[in-house]
């Protein structure tokens, strides 16, 4: 049996752009993905993620991982659960040039699904990088990182991006803008992650900004406009070496393009109601910054602050399922076995 695990992210600044080729900057954290492969006689597929949704299931089918099994859950869960499984597994096949291999598949995730954590390009990554070990070939991060993106870009209809697996693969802060990833350095930044205990529906989110941006020459305007703030905070991050200016202040202006972010997703339509809730309540509560992360539409905020008391405000605030602080992580896909 092999098995990987990889991290999941958070986005400083640039989602929704980033698929326009505005550049964007996750950053690794140590919540994990786990996948352990163990290769079958047959060219089945027996796939078991015990706590990948709220109640867990066990699929097996053969063949093609193109036919969709049999399975008592609705179907949404099934697609958004086994699409990536079977993308990778997809990947792995190629990779290995074993396009027969069969495999005993286990998920297990700390990452909520579909909440802006990237719950998706972790279980990808960890299953190309397990899968592909066991059968006998042992992939670079940067590898596993396109591969993974080219997974992606299957399940989603060609509307992926590079940053969520680029971050998930190699780990840290990253910089991705179109083809172009790459590792930044990045302060030891104080996270606060809030989940509203629920998950939005990515493509249908991505497509709703496509639209606009078709109607309108603004909506196009604000996608550069937050590419602008990438930019802005990418020199916050790691700036010129004779910069002088604490890393404290740093971090104060890093919560405040944070906000600007927020704001331009906000008139995006892919905020919710819950999802500024929170923002709010970490404002309130005097974090630096706050804003959704990911596809939005539902599922979690981030937030700067090195005090308790955005953690405080976000497990009393109506609506937030679950607060944490998300500690950076530089290590992105591990080999465990």
């Amino acid at each position: 049996m092999t098995v990987s695990s990889a991290p999941g992210k958070v986005y400083l600044f640039g989602e929704h752009a980033v698929v326009y080729g505005e550049p964007a900057i996750p950053c690794a954290i140590e919540r994990r993905a786990t996948v352990s492969v163990e290769a079958r006689d047959d060219d089945h597929v027996r796939v078991e993620a015990s706590d990948l949704s709220l109640d867990g299931f066990t699929v097996e089918y053969a063949g093609s991982t193109d036919d969709r099994p049999d399975v008592d859950v609705p179907a949404s869960l099934v697609e958004a659960a086994m699409g990536y499984v079977d993308a990778a597994v997809e990947q792995a096949r190629d990779a290995a040039d074993a396009p027969d291999a069969g495999f005993d598949i286990t998920v297990e995730s700390e990452i909520p699904l579909g909440a802006g954590l990237g719950s998706s390009a972790a279980v990808t990554v960890a299953g190309i990088d397990a899968a592909t070990r066991e059968l006998g070939r042992s992939l670079p991060p940067e590898e596993i990182a396109e591969r993974a993106y080219h997974a992606e870009a299957a399940v989603q209809n060609g509307q992926a991006s590079r940053a969520d697996t680029f971050c998930s693969a190699v780990g840290g802060a990253v910089r991705v803008e179109g083809d172009d990833c790459r590792r930044v350095d990045a302060p030891d930044l104080p996270i606060v992650v809030g989940f509203d205990g629920g998950a939005g529906d990515t493509g249908e989110l991505v497509a709703g900004v496509r639209a606009l941006k078709e109607q309108y020459d603004f909506a196009d305007d604000t996608l550069a406009t937050i590419g602008d703030i990438v930019r802005t905070g990418e020199r916050l991050l790691d700036p010129d070496p004779e910069t002088d200016v604490p890393v404290e202040d740093r971090i104060a202006e890093i919560g405040q393009l944070m906000d600007f972010n927020h704001g331009l997703l906000e008139s995006l339509g892919v905020s919710s109601r819950s999802l500024d809730s929170m923002v709010w309540a970490a404002r309130e509560a005097g974090a630096h910054g706050a804003k959704l992360t990911g596809a939005g539409g539902g599922g979690c905020i981030a937030a700067l602050d090195p005090t308790p008391e955005t953690l405080t405000a976000l497990r009393f605030t109506p609506g937030c399922e679950e607060a944490f602080r998300a500690e950076l992580t530089p290590d992105g896909v591990r080999r465990l076995g």
